[in-house]
């Protein structure tokens, strides 16, 4: 079995590289991401293209003043740069994994040579995931950032040709099949985390401390965990916000100011430090596919409170390792909240269960596993 991986950016890419690799399975891995040494990846540098171009642009784009990026998103020109270039290097073999908005006429070059094709979603439909955000902002009175129109497009057409759609959680699986997608044709690969480095640091000093890690925007919710942190007011307590800020978050922060600490990013190396000092992780997204933060932080010990739009049910089982509330429900935030402050047994115990359900399921070699299974299927091995 010879798979090819294209995609945009790094994402997960590099971790199913290195579990195809591990196999015997990868052919190539053609990315948008700088890649000076595949060696530092764990990958043989004849196996991967890097295609920096696109992203080097767009990551000049993000650091313009606000002002100047209003005036137009190269998103769907870099997307088309990195797509019609990858289409020319592509190797070919049985198997191609291609991200979405960045693999339309991949996919296409991909089924003229004969392979099968995956598409890999890392989010909802995005129909949904553009109304429920449309949504969101109006119910905030406010803009933000929506799916370009011309990505949208091209997605919807990506859905279409690809022979498979990869999606991280049950949640996205729904969100597929409310859109008219055949179940048949969606399979889950849920995400993995790097045990060796995301392990609980021993220590406690006494502080409540609430955890968020993601870009803090709006679309997490960090409007509705600031608010529910504001209103408890509790002794001893701390919110600690650790990502990047988007321009459309700040009024929301400025709202809040003095109720939280925020770090700005972090190095990958440096969350299990940041978690293990933790009492609890929450991910109030009001929509994503399946974060993995929160794996990264139920591997440090801590219980998780997340939305059901998060891929958490995948994760957890409500009141056990963690809680499970509805989007926008500041009051089942506050609840739970609450009874993890009153009850640091309880709080003790889920969290040493979120631990053990991680390890017991969710390494990168288990993903790796599933993931393979599937693949097998599609292209009618039997294994080997």
């Amino acid at each position: 079995m010879k798979i090819v991986i294209t995609v945009g950016g790094q994402f997960h890419a590099f971790e199913l590289a290195r579990q195809l690799e591990k196999r015997g399975y990868l052919e190539q891995l053609i990315t948008g991401y700088p890649v000076r040494r595949p060696g530092r990846f764990d990958l043989p540098p004849g196996k991967v293209v890097s295609l920096p171009a696109g992203q080097l642009i767009y990551r000049g784009w993000q650091r313009l003043p606000p002002a100047i990026r209003g005036l137009g998103n190269p998103v769907f020109r870099v997307s088309e740069l990195f797509d019609r270039r990858a289409s020319r290097r592509l190797a070919g073999g049985d198997l191609l994994i291609g991200w979405s908005s960045f693999s339309l006429h991949t996919l296409r070059e991909a089924k003229r040579r004969g392979m099968k094709t995956v598409l890999e979603r890392g989010s909802s439909h995005i129909l949904f995931q553009r109304e429920i955000l449309e949504e969101e902002y109006e119910l905030l009175g406010c803009s933000g950032e929506l799916p370009h129109s011309a990505i949208v497009e091209k997605e919807l057409r990506e859905y279409a040709e690809a022979d498979y759609i990869e999606v991280p959680s049950s949640f996205v699986r729904e969100s597929f099949i409310r859109q008219g997608i055949p179940g048949e044709k969606i399979i889950r690969g849920f995400r993995g985390v790097d045990l060796d480095q995301f392990r609980q640091i021993p220590g406690d000093d006494s502080i409540f401390r609430v955890i968020f890690a993601g870009k803090i925007c709006l679309r997490k919710g960090i409007q509705y965990l600031l608010r529910a942190f504001s209103d408890l007011a509790l002794p001893r307590s701390e919110l600690l916000l650790i990502g990047a800020i988007a321009d459309e978050a700040r009024p929301v922060l400025s709202r809040y100011r003095g109720t939280f600490r925020c770090l700005g990013s972090q190095p990958r190396s440096e969350l299990p430090r940041f978690f293990s000092r933790g009492s609890v992780f929450v991910m109030p997204s009001i929509e994503e596919g399946m974060a993995v933060v929160q794996l990264q932080a139920m591997a440090c010990g801590l219980p998780l409170i997340c939305t059901t739009n998060t891929g958490g049910e995948d994760l957890i089982e409500d009141g056990v390792e963690g809680f499970i509330v509805s989007i926008r429900d500041v009051e089942a935030i506050k609840e739970k909240l609450l009874l993890l402050y009153r009850e640091p047994e309880r709080r003790k115990d889920m969290g040493e269960m979120a631990k053990s359900k991680v390890t017991r399921g969710f390494s990168w070699d288990d993903y790796g596993d599933r993931v393979t299974g599937e693949y097998r299927r599609i292209i009618g091995e039997s294994g080997r």
